[in-house]
């Protein structure tokens, strides 16, 4: 078993593209910039995140078509230099929550969400320091 993805269902499609792939930087897989399905990756790695439009998916599962209320998702990402990573993201539109900050002893994280809400938790792993 190989984890290909995790599938953010969105209702605003455009601007959840713009913002994985414009703000955070993470590469579309297609450029299917109006939807209703796109896959993002980061420069290493295989696997990503995908949006799909939801109204899309509620044609498959009915309970889908109520709006979504309250955090669904918890997006994790790891950057080699946050502090940067941050101020570039923020140049491209981003506000950034909290952080960076100490979250262990080992890890410094920051947290934004995404336009549907969905939270992105920026991780920078301190024992990977040289």
């Amino acid at each position: 078993m190989e984890l290909a993805q995790v599938r953010l269902l969105v209702t605003d499609f455009a601007a959840c593209y713009r913002f994985y792939g414009e703000v955070l930087g993470l590469k579309p897989q297609s450029g299917a910039a109006d939807g209703p399905y796109e896959k993002f990756s980061p420069a290493v790695g295989s696997a990503g995140i995908a949006l799909q439009d939801r109204t899309m998916m509620a044609e498959i599962l009915d309970e889908l078509g109520d709006p979504a209320a309250g955090h669904r998702s918890l997006v994790v990402l790891r950057v080699d230099a946050l502090d940067t990573y941050c101020e570039e993201i923020t140049l491209r539109g981003a506000t950034v929550l909290h952080g960076p900050a100490p979250l262990t002893d080992r890890m410094r994280v920051a947290h934004l969400k995404d336009p549907e809400g969905n939270l992105v938790e920026l991780q920078e792993w301190l024992l990977l320091r040289g």
